[in-house]
């Protein structure tokens, strides 16, 4: 015996539910929890006997736990798996190929995500019509829409002058109907605009529900593996700004990419948040303009204020991004509170600064209570590594004394809770990053100190330090 019962679903997580609740217990989500169609759930009754001993089935020591058919994979050694090179496709953007790794990778699946309008359909047009038109790859790109119109691709591709003769395009969004078109066209590269408009015929849901996205996903990654088509899957995103639908997206594809930046902000940055093929972390940075996304020759110099004089609560940070060091303002502000005092932070982590603020307090001799203290990473970049610590701290140091850094000073280091200065990693390439764009003075910590006699370090003044009031004594010396 069966009998119906409902089952509710979160559309954050997927998790499933007997029972309606507010909130979401695995992932914490409020209001997500959804009543799906009803499953057959098993009818026990009380007054069920031991199950009869004519079913229990005896087993020898060597006899399998049942009857598994069909093929099955060999088990071998690991040296003995044969090991080939990735073959990489240029999108004919460097920086894109930067953030992917170097590359696209046939049968790789992308999923990109960010904002509304902040350029997720632009760069893949982009790259979809540069990668169609090499001679390699002529004529080998689909470009499937499922929010927007033919003719409205057509039209922007139109606008930002892209050459349309060789892409193909098409507007559907059942994903059995999409398959079969790219079996039919056998494309190198797929672009599908967006997940979460796609749906199968094998669940009876609406498209953009949790069930939808997973599967549907799980059918084109698997025709991507199957058929060495190179995929990118466009994501919608939380008012959080992570990645809609349920987490285990992100498991299923081999590289996430996210776009930062504001969207009415000149530039825009992708970051590699996961990446099979390369580095995580690695970020691609594009100015917007009426032609599309151009990529930036130089990127340390956008992030870069030039002041007619030393403004006070500003100081230039070596950070480090992927594999290439980049050269990042911090400006902060500190000043008298009217009220509570408020601690704000844009591009960097909240929590960190209040721990900061305190080392700063305890080690450095400058205390910041009654004050509001406002930080900020200029260019809308968030820099998520520690070694922008000391950085922010000369920057609220600099605020509170109202005395200007020099603008020749470049700074990294991670600050521990003691006051130490720790290492970094990759400090020589900071170095030289600064060197390049000129930079006389550097303050760093002394594990990452070259040595004094290293040729390529004679152009600029390092000073090592050890400890956070040596950093401060030190920086408003110079």
């Amino acid at each position: 015996m069966a009998k119906n019962k409902s089952s509710y679903v979160c559309q954050q997580c997927g998790a499933h539910f007997g029972k309606w609740a507010g909130q979401c217990t695995d992932c914490g989500e409020w209001n997500s929890l959804v009543e799906a169609p009803n499953v057959s759930m098993p009818h026990h009754n009380k007054n069920t006997s031991k199950p009869n001993a004519s079913r229990a089935v005896s087993r020898s020591a060597g006899a399998p736990a049942g009857n598994y058919s069909g093929t099955h994979s060999a088990v071998m050694p690991l040296n003995a798996v044969s090991v080939t090179l990735d073959t990489r496709l240029p999108t004919g953007i460097s920086e894109f190929d930067r953030v992917l790794g170097g590359g696209l990778v046939a049968g790789s699946v992308v999923l990109i995500g960010g904002d509304p309008g902040i350029g997720k359909s632009t760069i893949l047009l982009q790259t979809a019509t540069n990668m169609a038109k090499a001679d390699s790859l002529a004529g080998s790109a689909l470009y499937v829409t499922g929010e927007e119109s033919l003719a409205q691709v057509a039209m922007r591709a139109k606008r930002l002058d892209l050459p349309a003769d060789r892409l193909r395009v098409l507007a559907e969004t059942n994903v059995e109907t999409i398959c079969a078109a790219l079996t039919q066209e056998q494309p190198a590269i797929a672009i599908i605009d967006s997940i979460q408009t796609i749906y199968t015929d094998a669940i009876n849901s609406a498209p953009g529900g949790v069930s939808q996205i997973r599967e549907s996903a799980a059918i084109l990654t698997r025709y991507a593996k199957q058929t060495g088509t190179a995929l990118f899957l466009v994501g919608h995103v939380t008012k959080e700004g992570t990645l809609a639908g349920p987490r285990v997206l992100e498991h299923m594809v081999d590289t996430v990419l996210y776009f930062e930046g504001q969207s009415d902000s000149r530039f825009r940055m992708i970051r590699a948040v996961k990446n099979r093929f390369g580095a995580v972390n690695e970020l691609g940075i594009f100015g917007m303009t009426d032609m599309g996304l151009k990529e930036v020759a130089n990127p340390s110099a956008i992030f870069l204020s030039r002041y007619d004089k030393p403004v006070a609560g500003s100081v230039v940070m070596v950070s480090r991004e992927g594999t290439r060091p980049l050269l990042v303002e911090v400006q902060a502000l500190v000043d008298d509170s009217q009220g509570s005092p408020r601690r704000m932070a844009l591009g960097l982590d909240f929590q960190r600064l209040s721990m900061l603020l305190a080392v700063m307090h305890r080690h450095g001799g400058i205390h910041t209570s009654g004050q509001d203290v406002y930080v900020n990473v200029v260019g809308g970049v968030k820099v998520i590594e520690t070694g922008s610590d000391l950085a922010v701290l000369l920057a609220c140091a600099s605020s509170i004394k109202e005395k200007p850094l020099p603008s020749s000073l470049a700074v990294f280091g991670e600050v521990g809770l003691s006051g130490e200065i720790r290492p970094v990693p990759n400090g020589q390439e900071r170095l030289k990053e600064a060197m390049k764009h000129g930079f006389k003075h550097a303050i760093i910590p002394k594990a990452n100190a070259p040595a004094k006699d290293a040729p390529q370090f004679k152009g600029i003044n390092v000073i090592a330090v050890e400890r956070l009031d040596d950093a401060i004594e030190s920086a408003f010396e110079l």
